[in-house]
């Protein structure tokens, strides 16, 4: 699991799940920034559904508008989970303790074929992101945080797929 995060999470509660505290305090944080991950991928999306133009438009419209419902979704599964495991979810990400690798366009925005492009680099990042998590919530025993993190790798890289696929030649 890789050390990218140095952030404290508010408030841990004390549980006694069969989940160690140390394992719970490290899913938390990495919940944290795939939580706000999720929420940038979602602003993204729904900035890209708004503005796309193009003989794209309708496709991209669509799907960006499917891909931005999911994602809002799961930013309520992501925050439940942390709180499941004792820890509060990120209050304010601006302090700099998130390093996060999804950002929003810069520059003015880009033409539909680089929204595409931004989008599937975006879906990519956050499900090899996951990918890891998932594996050490997994070898720690907890399956939960596994399974959400499964589920949720299966629809960035469907994204990912989807995505692509418009922009193929």
């Amino acid at each position: 699991m890789s050390s990218v995060l140095n952030i404290e999470t508010p408030a841990v509660d004390d549980l006694k799940t069969g989940v160690a505290d140390d394992v719970r305090e490290q899913l938390a944080k990495h919940l944290s920034v795939v939580l706000a991950e999720t929420y940038m991928l979602t602003v993204k999306s729904h900035l890209y559904h708004w503005n796309v133009v193009g003989p794209l438009f309708k496709s991209i419209h669509d799907l960006t508008e499917n891909h931005y419902e999911n994602l809002f979704a799961a930013t309520d599964e992501l925050a439940e989970r942390i709180r499941a495991l004792g820890h509060r979810a990120p209050v304010n990400v601006d302090e700099g303790k998130l390093n996060l690798t999804i950002s929003l366009p810069s520059g003015g925005l880009p033409d539909a074929h680089d929204m595409v492009q931004d989008l599937v680099r975006s879906h990519e990042m956050i499900a090899a992101e996951m990918r890891d998590m998932a594996t050490y919530a997994g070898d720690h025993s907890d399956v939960v945080t596994e399974d959400l993190l499964t589920g949720r790798i299966a629809f960035h890289e469907k994204a990912a797929w989807m995505l692509r696929a418009l922009i193929a030649e």
